[in-house]
């Protein structure tokens, strides 16, 4: 076929434009076919492990709830695999909750509290991790670790501002410092909305202090 004058200039021009950026323009279809591929492969790859969490997670949930002679094992074995293998997923924070509750309730205290311990120190797990705190502080005033237990509370969350006041209260009151324990007290019902279930407990432990 023969084409006219313009037409063999245009095709010109677009042999040369090939000619010096064909290999840049394959090579970066290529990087972006791959990175396009590996993004959905990765996708898959976390929605595997989600997963897999979820079994532990569901499998640690069955045996706090169905109890048994070997609940506790399969509690720390679920908590534990979830711990090492899926430490950054939700599933790993709401297991170590779960699992500290359910050996708490079993009287086995030191295994809820490696789990409270363990979730404590998780700062990735910032909606988790408060509520963690706030449960090791109150086991350490079981065990009438007070220090300990008091380090626990420091720097809290705003949301649980009012909360960590109040647990902070009760272990002041239990070393016998009831002023501190007043001011404390009192810090948590500033904080606390006036529709608050926990502003009548509050309430109570001040006026018992006070002698009302």
């Amino acid at each position: 076929m023969a084409y006219d004058l313009e037409e063999q200039e245009q095709l010109d021009a677009i042999k040369a434009w090939w000619a010096r950026y064909g290999t840049l323009v394959v090579t970066l279809a290529a990087i972006a076919a791959l990175a396009w591929g590996g993004w959905w492969g990765w996708k898959a790859y976390q929605t595997h492990r989600a997963n897999q969490a979820m079994g532990y997670f569901e499998a640690l949930e069955d045996a706090a709830r169905l109890g048994g002679t070997d609940s506790t094992v399969r509690i720390k074995a679920a908590a534990s695999t979830l711990r090492s293998d899926y430490p950054s997923t939700g599933y790993a924070a709401r297991g170590a909750l779960v699992a500290a509750h359910a050996l708490e309730q079993q009287n086995d205290i030191a295994g809820a509290r490696e789990q409270l311990e363990w979730l404590a120190g998780q700062s990735k797990q910032a909606a988790l991790q408060p509520v963690a705190r706030v449960r090791l502080a109150g086991l350490l005033l079981d065990q009438k670790q007070y220090d300990a237990a008091l380090a626990q509370l420091d720097n809290p969350p705003a949301a649980f501002a009012a909360l960590y006041a109040d647990r902070r209260g009760d272990i002041l009151a239990a070393q016998g410092k009831p002023e501190d324990a007043r001011k404390a007290w009192q810090a948590a019902l500033d904080g606390l909305a006036a529709n608050d279930p926990l502003r009548q407990a509050v309430q109570l432990k001040l006026d018992a202090l006070s002698g009302a």
